[in-house]
């Protein structure tokens, strides 16, 4: 039976933000409601959210406030539906409402038990899979030695091309940031001309561009490349610089979710993972 843990006065907060956000990335026309010419605001305003889903103004309203209210399970369906949540979206969405989903997804097909042993196995070298929009499914213990604590992060900052830009852990260690941003941005352009209209790769575009001007300069320069393998080189506080060559595992036929392992360059460097491991 799974247990349902009502909303902390944090989560209804980052509640509120979340679907400020997704309903701030959604145009009248996407969900079917006529243009009404310029609108101060980008996306749906609340009062058609609430109209979709079929819910009142005043209590979705409080809802994007953060107040203290309950919330019905099948409300909360519909609200994901009408912002057009993606599978990961929907769970976090319950996830900080407290509610348990009547129509739970399944975890990524892709993120099995299997895949999660071959990364704990692999231990102390680094493993995270990430999905083609670049967002982190899963790690393990290893990764965080050159990307911090990620389950301590956002939900949205889960994601290398965040992180690459961001004042994170994973930018401050690595060598070349310039030439990482450079090479995943292009990656990015490349697999997002399969995905320009879906919402949440754009959602995605656009608060890369907003927050972060050195993303705005690297994507205005329109470079496209393919997934590939290479090297990299991050220089740790507590160990000193280490070296991988990094490889793409795809875990489906379609070059999308892929498990990327980090592999020493040279003995010096396992001698360092062997270092590291030894301190948790």
């Amino acid at each position: 039976m799974t247990t349902i843990t009502a909303p902390t006065d944090s989560r209804r907060t980052e509640l509120a933000t979340f679907l400020r956000s997704r309903r701030e990335r959604i145009s009248p026309e996407q969900v079917g409601l006529p243009p009404t010419g310029r609108r101060r605001t980008p996306g749906l305003r609340r009062e058609e959210v609430a109209q979709l889903a079929a819910v009142g103004v005043t209590w979705y309203t409080w809802l994007e406030q953060g107040r203290d209210i309950q919330v019905s399970a099948q409300v909360l369906d519909s609200v994901a539906r009408t912002l057009q949540l993606d599978q990961s979206e929907r769970a976090h969405l319950f996830v900080l409402a407290g509610s348990e989903d009547p129509s739970p997804v399944q975890d990524c097909p892709t993120i099995t038990p299997s895949v999660r042993a071959v990364m704990e196995q692999l231990e102390p070298l680094p493993a995270v899979v990430l999905n083609s929009r670049y967002d982190i499914l899963a790690h393990n213990h290893a990764y965080t030695w050159i990307a911090g604590d990620l389950d301590a992060l956002p939900f949205e900052e889960r994601n290398v091309l965040w992180q690459a830009f961001s004042d994170s852990r994973f930018a401050s260690v690595l060598v070349d940031l310039a030439g990482a941003r450079e090479s995943v941005t292009a990656r990015f352009r490349a697999a997002m001309a399969e995905h320009s209209s879906e919402p949440v790769w754009k959602n995605l575009l656009q608060r890369l561009r907003r927050t972060f001007p050195e993303f705005e300069k690297v994507w205005e320069r329109h470079e496209v490349d393919g997934p590939s393998n290479g090297l990299k080189r991050f220089l740790l506080p507590e160990v000193g610089l280490v070296r991988f060559e990094y490889t793409n595992l795809w875990l489906g036929p379609r070059l999308g979710t892929r498990l990327v392992t980090y592999t020493p360059q040279d003995e010096e460097t396992r001698s360092r993972l062997e270092q590291l491991a030894g301190m948790r």
